[in-house]
C-alpha cells in the first residue's frame, strides 16, 4: 500500500520544495563554513544553530515565498539566523560574499539585528521571549505613528517563536495585556519542535498552549500533521494511529524519528487497545513512505501551512502552532543533544548529495530561467519596500524661561515640563507620547493625561466623564498622546522601544517617555537595554527613588540604580535635585531622540519636597545658560566657599543635606564648596575622554572641579556610594562615600536618612574625618 497523498497542492509547491530545500543547505552551510572552513586562529568556540535552523526552513521558505507582504514585519527566532540570510541571499538583498561571515568581526551576526546585519532585520532578536512580543509593540506604535500623524502603513507584524521561548514571563505579560486582544495584525508561529537547548521537553503539549491563548482572546491555529499522516488516519485503523501518535510522550516520539523501519513497525502500534488496529495499518506501508509518514509533521508540510495562513483573522492576534523536527533533514535529526551540534564533514557530504548541491560550490544561486531562479525573482520583486521619507526631529527647546519657587519635587516638575513644551513648542508637544504601566496618577502624569487624552486606535466613551469627583480624565480617542498598559514592565519599555524606533522604520520621529517605579527599573532593564540595542531612542523614568521614600519602607528603595543608570550603553542618566534641573535635562535628553545619532536617557526622580530657592539659580540670562550648560553636563557649583577644605558632591535629594552640611562646617570655620551632579555617567565620561577612551569633552570637570580648588571629597546620594566614588580620581583628592548599601526600614525621613548615614551629621562628620 502507497501512499499518493503528497505535500505539493499547487503547481508551483514542486519549485517551492526545491527552494526550502536549498535553504536548508545553506543554512547549514553558513554555519559549518564559520565553524569549520574559516580560520580560527584563537580556537574560541563559532557556534551556530544547524539543527535550530533546520525546523524553521519550511515555514520561512513558505512565508517569504508565498505569504508576506512589503508592509509587513517579521521578529525571526534568534537561532533561525542562517535561514533569514539564506533567503535574503537567494531574493537578492544580501550579497554573497557575506555567507562566509557568520559571527565574523563586522560580518553577519549571530542573532538577527536592526543596526548590525548588513541588511538590517525588522527586528533585532536574540534575547530569549523578547523578539517575540516585540512585534505586539510593533504593532502598536505602527498604529500610534497612522493616527497622529498617518504614516505608518499597514501589514502584519510576524512572530516566528520557538517553542522554548513561550518558558519566558514576558511573553505571557504581553498576551494578557488589555490592549493586545485588539491586534489583529499580530501573528505568532510556534515552531513546535518540542526540544530546549539540553533535552527534549516531555510535557510541552499543544493543548495546554491553546487553551492558553485562547483565553486571552487570541484565534489559535494548530498545524500538526502533513498530508501522508493526514491520508493514513481516514483509513481502517486510522483513528488508532492519531490517538498513538497524540497520547506519545515527547521523547518517546523524538526517538522513533531515529529508528529503522523495522523497528518502528514493532514499536509505533505500542501495547494499549488499538496497537493491532495500527500494526495493520502500516504492515504494506512500503519502508520508505513509513519513515517519511512518521515525520511528517505540519510545520514542514507547505500545503497545511498555505492552510492556516489563509486562514488568519485579521481581527483579532493569532497564534499558529506549527509542529516541526529539530534539525529537520539533517542526520542530527530529533536528536535530543542536537541544539548546537555540526555536521560532520561526511554526514555534511551526504546532505549535499540528497539535496543535490555541491560542497565545492556551496553558495551556487539557481541558473538563470529556472522555474526557482524565475519564483524568487517574483517575489523579490513583491517584498520591494517603498522608502519612507525621513522627517527630522521636531526642535526642542533647551529652556523654557520659567523659574520655580516655593517647594517642589522633582517628581512634579516631569509633568509640568511636559505641559509646558506643549505650549511653548507645540510641533514637539505633538511628538511626545508618555507610556506607564498603570501608575499614571501617581508618578504626577495626571494633568499631562488630563490635556492631552489617553491613545486608543478607537473612541471610546468615558463613563465618568459627567462625575465632578473624578480628577483624572480618562478620554480614550486615536489623538491620545498616553499610552496606559497593564502593570507589567517589561511590556512597558518593550513597547517604549518600538515607539522609539518610528524613525527609522517610517520616518516619523516620536518621543517616548516611559515612566515607573524606580525599583522596578532593574525588572524592566534587560529589555529596554535589548530596545536600546536595537535602535529604539527613549526616554525611561524611574520615580519615585531611592530610601527617601521613607515611609514605604525597604519593599520600595531602589539603592542600585543610580550605577545602573552610569553603565548602560546607549543611554545619558540624570537625577536631577532641582525642578529647573529637571526641565533642563528632559528636555536636553529629548533633543537627542528621533535621530541617526540619538540616544536614550534614564531620568531619577524623587517625591521629596525640596525648596527651590536653594537652587540659588542666577537671574543674569548669560549665567542662567551657564548654568543650564553645566547641569546637562553631569554637573555645577551650587556653592563656592572662599578657601575651601573640603567638597562635598551631592545628587538629587540628599542636596539640602549638603548645603546643611557646608552652613555647619562653615561655622567651625571649614570652607566647604557643594557641587550639585546631575549626572554621574556623563562625568564619567568627560573623565575617560580626557584620556582619549571616550569622545566626550572634559570642559565641565575643569568648571566644577578646578585644580585650585582641589580639597577632600565627601560624595553623597540616595542610592550606592560607589556610583559617585570615581569623582576622587578627577583631581586625585582623598574622600569619603556616603550613600546606601542596606535594605530600608519604613519610618520618618529624618530617622532613615539617620540610619543610612545620609543626614546631616554624617555628612559633617564623614567631612571631619577627613579634614582634621
Amino acid at each position: 500500500m502507497s501512499l499518493t497523498a503528497t505535500p505539493a497542492d499547487t503547481g508551483t509547491d514542486p519549485v517551492l520544495r526545491e527552494i526550502e530545500q536549498r535553504v536548508l543547505w545553506l543554512a547549514t552551510a553558513i554555519v559549518d563554513h564559520a565553524n569549520r572552513v574559516r580560520p580560527n586562529p584563537g580556537g574560541l568556540k563559532v557556534g551556530g544553530h544547524q539543527a535550530s535552523s533546520a525546523s524553521m526552513v519550511t515555514i520561512m521558505t513558505a512565508l517569504w515565498l508565498e505569504h508576506l507582504t512589503p508592509e509587513d514585519r517579521v521578529s525571526v527566532k534568534p537561532h533561525a539566523s542562517p535561514v533569514l540570510h539564506a533567503l535574503e541571499y537567494l531574493l537578492g538583498s544580501l550579497d554573497g560574499s557575506y555567507l562566509t561571515t557568520l559571527r565574523e568581526f563586522g560580518g553577519l551576526q549571530s542573532y538577527p539585528s536592526r543596526l548590525k546585519d548588513p541588511v538590517p532585520a525588522d527586528y533585532s532578536t536574540g534575547s530569549v521571549g523578547i523578539g517575540a512580543t516585540a512585534p505586539i509593540w510593533g504593532a502598536i506604535a505602527r498604529r500610534y505613528v497612522n493616527t497622529q500623524l498617518g504614516a505608518g502603513g499597514t501589514g502584519r507584524q510576524w512572530s516566528l517563536v520557538g517553542d522554548a521561548e513561550l518558558d519566558e514571563g514576558a511573553v505571557w505579560e504581553a498576551v494578557l495585556d488589555p490592549m493586545v486582544a485588539d491586534l489583529g495584525e499580530v501573528v505568532w508561529v510556534v515552531d513546535l519542535n518540542r526540544q530546549s537547548l539540553d533535552r527534549v521537553v516531555p510535557m510541552m503539549g499543544a493543548t495546554r498552549l491553546q487553551g492558553m491563548f485562547a483565553a486571552a482572546g487570541w484565534q489559535v491555529l494548530t498545524v500538526k500533521y502533513g498530508r501522508l499522516l493526514e491520508e493514513l488516519f481516514t483509513r481502517p485503523g486510522g483513528g488508532a494511529l492519531r490517538d498513538r501518535i497524540d497520547e506519545m510522550s515527547n521523547p518517546e516520539y523524538q526517538r522513533l524519528l531515529r529508528r529503522d523501519p523495522a523497528d518502528l513497525r514493532r514499536l509505533l502500534p505500542g501495547e494499549g487497545p488499538g496497537a493491532g488496529d495500527v500494526r495493520a495499518l502500516i504492515a504494506d506501508v512500503p519502508d520508505a513512505e513509513l519513515v517519511a509518514a512518521v515525520r511528517n509533521l505540519g510545520g514542514h508540510d507547505l500545503a497545511a501551512l498555505r492552510d492556516a495562513f489563509t486562514a488568519i483573522d485579521d481581527t483579532r492576534p493569532t497564534v499558529v502552532l506549527a509542529y516541526t523536527l529539530k534539525g529537520y533533514g539533517l542526520a542530527t535529526e530529533g536528536h535530543p543533544q542536537n541544539h548546537s551540534a555540526l555536521l560532520s564533514e561526511a554526514q555534511l557530504h551526504e546532505l549535499a548529495a540528497r539535496l543535490g548541491t555541491d560542497p565545492a560550490d556551496p553558495w551556487a544561486g539557481f541558473p538563470a530561467g529556472s522555474p526557482a531562479a524565475g519564483l524568487l525573482a517574483e517575489a523579490a520583486q513583491r517584498l520591494q519596500r517603498r522608502a519612507h521619507e525621513p522627517q527630522p526631529a521636531p526642535p526642542v527647546p533647551a529652556d523654557l524661561g520659567r523659574t520655580p519657587s516655593g517647594t517642589a519635587t522633582t517628581q512634579a516638575a516631569l509633568g509640568r515640563t511636559l505641559l509646558d513644551l506643549n505650549r511653548a513648542a507645540p510641533e514637539a508637544g505633538r511628538r511626545v507620547v508618555t507610556v506607564s504601566p498603570d501608575v499614571s496618577s501617581s508618578t504626577n502624569l495626571g494633568g499631562w493625561v488630563n490635556k492631552v487624552g489617553v491613545w486608543s486606535h478607537e473612541d471610546r466613551r468615558n463613563w465618568f466623564a459627567d462625575d465632578a469627583e473624578t480628577i483624572l480624565h480618562w478620554r480614550e480617542r486615536p489623538t491620545g498622546q498616553h499610552v496606559e498598559l497593564g502593570i507589567a514592565e517589561t511590556n512597558l519599555v518593550g513597547a517604549l522601544g518600538e515607539l522609539g524606533a518610528t524613525w527609522s522604520r517610517w520616518g516619523q520621529p516620536l518621543l517616548p517617555i516611559g515612566v515607573l517605579y524606580d525599583p522596578f527599573v532593574e525588572r524592566a532593564l534587560e529589555p529596554w537595554s535589548f530596545g536600546i540595542y536595537a535602535g529604539g531612542q527613549s526616554i525611561l523614568v524611574g520615580t519615585p527613588s531611592g530610601v527617601t521614600l521613607a515611609p514605604e519602607g525597604g519593599a520600595h528603595q531602589s539603592i542600585t540604580t543610580p550605577s545602573v543608570g552610569l553603565e548602560q550603553p546607549g543611554c545619558t542618566s540624570y537625577e536631577p535635585a532641582f525642578a529647573l534641573d529637571t526641565e533642563w535635562c528632559l528636555l536636553a535628553a529629548m533633543a537627542r531622540l528621533g535621530r541617526p545619532d540619538g540616544s536614550s536617557a534614564y531620568l531619577r526622580l524623587s517625591t521629596r519636597p525640596v525648596d527651590q530657592t536653594l537652587a540659588a539659580v542666577p537671574a543674569d540670562p548669560a549665567a542662567r545658560e551657564r548654568r543650564r550648560r553645566q547641569v546637562v553636563a553631569g554637573a555645577y557649583p551650587l556653592r563656592r566657599s572662599a578657601r575651601p577644605v573640603v567638597t562635598l558632591a551631592a545628587m538629587g535629594a540628599l542636596v539640602p543635606e549638603a548645603l546643611g552640611a557646608a552652613e555647619r562646617l562653615e561655622s567651625l570655620g571649614l570652607g566647604a564648596d557643594v557641587v550639585c551632579v546631575t549626572s554621574p555617567g556623563l562625568l564619567f565620561r568627560a573623565v575617560q575622554g580626557r584620556r582619549g577612551l571616550d569622545g566626550t569633552p572634559g570642559w565641565v570637570l575643569d568648571s566644577v572641579f578646578p585644580a585650585d580648588r582641589a580639597a577632600p571629597m565627601v560624595t553623597l546620594l540616595d542610592g550606592h556610594p560607589h556610583t559617585l566614588a570615581f569623582l576622587a580620581g578627577v583631581r586625585g583628592v582623598p574622600a569619603t562615600h556616603l550613600g546606601v548599601t542596606a535594605f530600608g526600614q519604613s519610618g520618618d525621613l529624618a530617622s532613615v536618612y539617620r540610619h543610612h548615614g545620609l543626614d546631616v551629621d554624617s555628612v559633617v562628620g564623614a567631612a571631619l574625618d577627613l579634614v582634621d
